[in-house]
């Protein structure tokens, strides 16, 4: 299986999305590099580094979570990080080794596993672990989908996302076959397709939360609808996640003088996997905005989970559920006990809305202490949703698909830095929104750039 899986990661660096004209002028043995049975499938959807370790950060390093001084913004290793802190308009991303080919990587693995899976016959004897095997294929595939999609597309608009520029939807691993954008409209319907194939054939639970289950794909659908703006499907959606998986960690139980309190695998976690902690999010650069921190009353133990006192009157952040420098960037019940609330306050059902909002932060205070949350309309209600929502899943690779959803309705949120005495903004529904997509690709391949 190494063999297998150096092979396909050396097909994947020299052609990936490029639509190569040709590829060798000798082709190999097929049977040298492609995977025959089960378990040699399954064995490349366990390649962890490449399915569940290598999330793109962009939309995090380009979020208002944090900020640099001057000296640290200056310290970043890569011109494409300096550019990518002010939202320039181009040149973000550094040749080969980016966002874009890692989260393009589970795809061409997927796509393997869905091509050479009917080859293997569906029997009595193994159906089940057929059944999970693409179930597992189509949820990395509409997984990463949304990804890219969230990075490199603009929000979704009913009215326009017939013609917006979406993304590249590779559905096969012939590298001869050109890259083209599809539309906003069909990179959604791919990815819902995807998504909602994969909540029937995967189980209930996997031996490990590296796999996808069933109330994690469920989880996966909620969070493609928040960025739809289809409340009563993220509603359904998360509800369906919760009734198969509702557990929450009680922070009283944490060790707080721990380096990273909160511990890997823990019992919310749906499905894990890892952004690699971004140049511009290092802890010994990134600052927490002070709003946010001051938004954390005295009694609320995230104060402390989640944050290093850095000694100077700033702070950095401590709490990925990776349990590690590395952000935790997976899916969890926190986040889909939030998705809920918010749909249930869109939706005016409030004492839903409080009553899952309470749920949540019932563990999250100094026990004893918490005082549930009450509203009196679905204005109020959602306002506290949403600002427990940004207190609660801060660098989780969240906070982009949030600014471009609620800008789109109305927010009117505006970002801005300074560096070096110079003042950098991002406004609503600003085109930057949407990632440039590297230069490479688009020099390759000859697809559009995203305007600006």
């Amino acid at each position: 299986m190494k063999n297998i899986r150096r092979s396909i990661q050396a097909l994947l660096l020299l052609c990936l999305l490029a639509g190569c004209e040709t590829f060798l002028d000798e082709k190999p043995d097929k049977a040298m590099v492609v995977p025959a049975t089960l378990p040699d499938l399954q064995a490349l959807l366990d390649n962890y580094p490449v399915l569940n370790e290598n999330d793109p950060g962009a939309g995090e390093v380009s979020a208002d979570d944090y900020y640099l001084t001057d000296a640290d913004w200056e310290s970043l290793y890569q011109e494409e990080d300096r550019r990518m802190y002010i939202w320039a308009e181009d040149r973000l991303f550094a040749e080969q080794s980016n966002d874009w080919f890692f989260a393009y990587r589970p795809v061409y693995t997927a796509n393997t596993v869905l091509e050479t899976l009917p080859l293997v016959p569906r029997t009595a004897a193994n159906t089940a672990a057929w059944d999970n095997v693409k179930g597992q294929a189509l949820f990395a595939r509409g997984r990463s989908f949304l990804q890219i999609a969230l990075l490199w597309s603009p929000s979704y608009d009913p009215a326009t996302a017939s013609t917006d520029l979406g993304i590249p939807l590779r559905r096969g691993t012939d590298f001869n076959a050109p890259s083209t954008r599809s539309s906003v409209q069909q990179t959604y319907d791919q990815i819902l397709a995807d998504l909602t194939e994969a909540t029937a054939l995967l189980p209930r639970t996997q031996v490990h939360p590296v796999r996808p289950s069933k109330p994690a794909a469920y989880a996966l659908l909620a969070r493609t609808h928040l960025a739809l703006g289809n409340y009563a499907q993220v509603a359904a959606y998360a509800d369906s996640a919760l009734s198969l998986h509702p557990q929450l960690l009680d922070f009283n139980t944490l060790d707080t003088t721990a380096a990273y309190p909160v511990p890997p695998f823990n019992k919310e976690i749906l499905f894990r996997s890892i952004m690699p902690t971004p140049s511009a999010l290092n802890p010994s650069r990134a600052k927490i905005t002070p709003s946010l921190y001051a938004a954390y009353a005295p009694q609320d133990l995230r104060r402390t989970v989640f944050f290093r006192d850095n000694g100077d009157g700033t702070y950095s952040f401590r709490g990925s559920y990776e349990g590690s420098l590395n952000l935790f960037s997976g899916v969890a019940t926190d986040e889909v006990y939030l998705m809920r609330a918010e749909a249930y306050a869109r939706l005016g059902q409030v004492d839903k809305a409080l009553a899952d909002l309470n749920t949540l932060l019932a563990t999250r205070w100094k026990a004893g202490t918490f005082e549930p949350y009450s509203a009196t309309g679905k204005e109020e209600a959602l306002n506290l949703v949403l600002q427990e929502r940004r207190k609660e899943l801060l660098m989780r690779g969240l906070r982009w698909l949030d600014l471009k959803r609620l800008n789109s309705e109305g927010a009117g949120i505006t970002l801005t830095r300074t560096v070096n005495g110079q003042t950098y903004t991002l406004p609503p529904r600003d085109p930057r929104y949407a990632l440039p997509l590297p230069e490479e690709i688009i020099e390759l391949s000859g697809m559009p750039q995203n305007p600006r």
